[in-house]
């Protein structure tokens, strides 16, 4: 089943832009020193630099995509950690060098991505880039080290400095990812990057312990350890897989609910759509959090549907055109149908507040913030609809912003003006 996140189209395409170039750039001359000084120096270990790359390769195969259209591949991140943080396997020093572990993980992961590019699943050369600079970061650090005497003669001694550079590969893959979607969301990087670490601490708290038993078993275990101690994290991917297939199909459903009315003649064809995508828009663009974001897109979507209570359709479905009581009253059942739902009680009082004003007498009594931007998403769509021409949709912006009344909130609208004016 396709599903259209509520990202912004093209991110989950894979277009590279001058920000996603260069951190491209960057892992393919990594790579290129890596493998041309790995060549020069000969590979050492080479069992366990086969034994390490499958496993990075068999993860890489196995990606998967969390929420927010993220990619991920934990097995190949545990297994390029692992790798990094090497000391012993059994009786024999890792003699493994920064330049050796690059090399393993890139290529690797280039293996376990020809499948997906075999049927035509984009490469998803991002993501890859970022765990391999943060491999790299690792590497770095604990290589020169893992040949001391205080780091390889006691675990002890070894664990805090392999668990801080676990903490910090998993620092510098989420500040790239969250650098990549602020340039291409135009979301704010504080925002962003609170979103990545909320969204990849279960998960890389997953794959980091993983990394550590690993570098520690093989120790005693010798390679087999890969193998045993990657069989867990397989077990939560595929809980991951199941947990993101629910959500995208609970997201499906209901942008097929919110059809309903344009379907029965109550609105216009892809007002709820644009409705929704804008309110998006506009939420990213005031820092709402990427929690409140999918919320917001609920909300957005159904904000319509008490329009079925009605016995004759508004002309248009435009609700700007009513009085406040029949907006009030659309809203209400449209939330009551909503909370028949059991699970969205927060999205119906989201779509239950958008009739109010967003002045209140009382300012303890606003509606959330949400649900003004619905209200002014909803105005400007009733007065634009789906044209594109820049003059009306400049005009329905100057309407909102003259209010004088207090029904659309003014922080709303100037960011509504922002997106208007950077269209194309």
């Amino acid at each position: 089943m396709a599903v259209r996140r509520y990202e912004q189209p093209g991110y989950s395409r894979n277009i590279l832009d001058s920000g996603q170039a260069l951190l491209v750039i960057v892992a393919g001359v990594l790579l290129i020193v890596a493998i041309t000084d790995t060549a020069v120096a000969d590979v050492t270990d080479v069992s366990a630099a086969i034994a390490f790359g499958a496993l990075i390769a068999f993860g890489e195969l196995l990606r998967l995509t969390l929420p927010g259209d993220r990619e991920a591949a934990p097995i190949a991140a545990a297994g390029s950690l692992a790798y990094a943080l090497l000391i012993r396997v059994q009786d024999m020093p890792a003699r493994n060098s920064m330049q050796q572990v690059v090399a393993v993980a890139a290529v690797g992961m280039l293996i376990g991505a020809l499948p997906h590019l075999a049927v035509g699943r984009p490469a998803r050369l991002t993501s890859m880039a970022a765990r391999l600079v943060a491999v790299a970061c690792v590497a770095a650090v604990f290589r020169p080290l893992a040949g001391h005497q205080v780091i390889s003669g006691h675990w002890w001694s070894a664990l805090p400095v392999m668990l801080s550079l676990v903490v910090l590969a998993w620092l510098v893959e989420a500040a790239i990812a969250a650098l990549v979607r602020t340039d291409v969301l135009r979301a704010r990087f504080g925002v962003a990057l609170a979103d990545e670490l909320r969204v990849q601490l279960p998960l890389g708290v997953a794959v980091g312990t993983s990394a550590l038993l690993i570098a520690f078993a093989a120790e005693v275990m010798g390679l087999f350890a890969v193998a045993v101690f990657a069989a867990p994290l397989l077990v939560t991917q595929v809980a991951l897989r199941r947990f993101a297939g629910i959500r995208a199909t609970y997201l499906q459903t209901v942008r097929a609910l919110a059809r309903v009315t344009e379907i029965g003649g109550y609105v216009e064809a892809g007002h709820s759509a644009r409705v929704s995508k804008l309110s998006v828009d506009i939420g990213r663009e005031l820092g709402m959090p990427e929690a409140d974001l999918l919320e917001l897109e609920y909300a957005a979507l159904m904000h319509d549907i008490g329009q079925l209570s009605l016995r004759d359709p508004i002309p248009g479905g435009a609700t700007v055109l009513v009085s406040r009581e029949e907006q009030r009253r659309i809203a209400e059942y449209g939330a009551e149908v909503i909370q028949q739902a059991k699970v969205l009680d927060s999205v119906a009082d989201i779509v239950r507040r958008q009739s109010d004003p967003a002045r209140m007498p009382n300012r303890a009594d606003e509606p959330p913030l949400s649900s003004r931007i619905i209200r002014a998403a909803n105005a400007f769509d009733d007065l634009v609809g789906s044209s594109v021409e820049p003059s009306r949709a400049a005009a329905a912006v100057e309407r909102l912003r003259l209010d004088t009344a207090g029904e659309y909130d003014p922080a709303v609208v100037e960011a509504l003006a922002a997106l208007v004016a950077r269209r194309p």
